[in-house]
C-alpha cells in the first residue's frame, strides 16, 4: 500500500470542518493522504508532486494549522524559524520593507519562516542575540550595521550558531556577510564631484564604531588625494544625528570660511537635510553645489533631480542574506558572503 494514502476506513470525512487545533492528523482526515505525506507536503518535499504540495498547504492554510515548534524542536533539534533583528529606525526610506521582501523571496519553497525581533534604543545589541542561541529560538539570525568589532558577531562565532550579518567586521576569523563596496561608492562619488569642478568635498559619516564607516573614509580620502581636492569630514553631527541637526550643520557651514562645495551622502535622508541647508543658503544645486547620494528608492529622484545618485539595492541584499543563511545552516561553509559594487551611471 502506498504511503500517499489510508485505507478509506481511516480516512474520515473529507472536507468536515476540523474541530479543536488543526493538527497534521486533522489534514490527514480531510485529504485521505498519511501523516508523513502531509508533513512533507508541508515541508516542500522535492520527491512530491507540486499538486499535492499545493493542495495540501491550501487546506491547511484554509483551516489555520500551524506546526508546532516546540515538538519540531525537540524531533529534530530545528525550529525552522529565521529571526530578523529590526531596529525601528531601520524602517526610514524602506531599509526594513525591501530587506524582510529579499529576504522571503529567499526562503520561499523552504520550511523556514521569517520573524521579526525589534531592537530598541534602550536595549543592548547583544541581548536579543543571546536569548536567541540560549533558548533556541531560531535556527539563525540576520542583524545589520555591523561594528568593527561587533559584540554580537564575537558571541555568535564562539557559539557557533548560524547567522549572516549587513555589513563587515574586523574579527580575525572569516564570518557570513552581504555589504555594499562603501569604499568603491565613497570613491566614485569623489572623483565625480573633482570632475564636475568641487574644490572641497564633505561627508556627514555613520557613527565612527561601525565598520562601514572607515570604508566611507578611506574611498573619498584615496579619491580626493588622487584629484588633488580638499576634503572633510563633518564634525559635531553622523549619519544617526536628526534631520535638524544635520542641516543646521551644513547651513553653518556654508557660511564659515573655505566650505565645501560638494557633498558624498551615504542615505537619502541626509541628502534631503543637505540639500535642504544648501538651498536655504543661496547655494544652486547642480551650478555652485553638487551632491551624490545613495539611494534605495525611486522617490528620492522625484523630489531633488539635480542630486546624483547611486543604488544600493536592500531588496537583493535581503535575497543574499537569506540564502547564505540556509547555506550555512545546511552545514555549507564555502564562500558564505557577498558584496555588492556600486553602478555608476552619471548624468552627464
Amino acid at each position: 500500500m502506498s504511503d500517499e494514502e489510508l485505507p478509506p476506513a481511516t480516512r474520515g470525512k473529507r472536507g468536515a470542518k476540523p474541530s479543536g487545533k488543526p493538527t497534521l492528523k486533522t489534514i490527514a482526515q480531510m485529504t485521505g493522504l498519511a501523516v508523513t505525506t502531509i508533513s512533507r507536503a508541508l515541508n516542500n518535499a522535492p520527491e512530491l508532486a507540486q499538486e499535492t504540495r499545493d493542495r495540501v498547504q491550501k487546506i491547511a492554510a484554509e483551516i489555520g494549522y500551524l506546526p508546532d515548534r516546540a515538538a519540531l524542536r525537540l524531533k529534530t533539534g530545528r525550529t525552522n524559524v529565521i529571526t530578523l533583528i529590526l531596529e525601528p529606525d531601520e524602517q526610514i526610506y524602506g531599509f526594513g520593507t525591501n530587506l524582510v521582501t529579499g529576504i522571503t523571496e529567499a526562503l520561499r519553497d523552504t520550511p523556514y519562516h521569517l520573524v521579526i525581533t525589534p531592537l530598541f534604543r534602550n536595549v543592548p545589541p547583544l541581548d536579543p542575540i543571546r536569548h536567541i542561541v540560549r533558548n533556541r529560538m531560531a535556527d539563525g539570525v540576520i542583524f545589520s550595521k555591523a561594528e568593527t568589532y561587533d559584540e554580537r558577531i564575537r558571541f555568535l562565532l564562539d557559539n557557533d550558531f548560524p547567522f549572516v550579518s549587513h555589513g563587515r567586521s574586523l574579527w580575525p576569523e572569516p564570518h557570513a556577510y552581504v555589504d555594499f563596496d562603501n569604499d568603491s561608492y565613497a570613491y566614485g562619488a569623489t572623483r565625480h564631484l573633482a570632475a564636475k569642478g568641487c574644490k572641497k568635498v564633505s561627508i556627514i559619516l555613520p557613527d565612527s564604531a561601525l565598520t562601514y564607516t572607515d570604508h566611507l573614509r578611506n574611498g573619498i580620502i584615496r579619491a580626493a588625494a588622487e584629484a588633488g581636492i580638499a576634503h572633510e569630514f563633518a564634525a559635531d553631527v553622523n549619519l544617526g544625528s536628526p534631520t535638524d541637526a544635520i542641516r543646521n550643520y551644513v547651513m553653518k557651514r556654508t557660511k564659515r570660511a573655505d566650505p565645501p562645495d560638494g557633498y558624498v551622502c551615504a542615505s537619502e535622508v541626509s541628502a534631503l537635510a543637505v540639500i535642504g541647508a544648501l538651498t536655504d543658503a543661496g547655494k544652486i544645486l547642480g551650478e555652485n553645489a553638487h551632491v551624490v547620494t545613495k539611494q534605495s528608492t525611486s522617490m528620492f529622484m522625484q523630489f531633488q533631480p539635480k542630486a546624483e545618485t547611486v543604488q544600493e539595492d536592500f531588496a537583493e541584499a535581503g535575497r543574499n542574506l537569506g540564502s547564505i543563511l540556509l547555506r550555512q545552516i545546511t552545514g555549507d561553509t564555502e564562500g558564505l558572503h557577498y558584496l555588492a559594487q556600486p553602478h555608476f551611471d552619471w548624468k552627464d
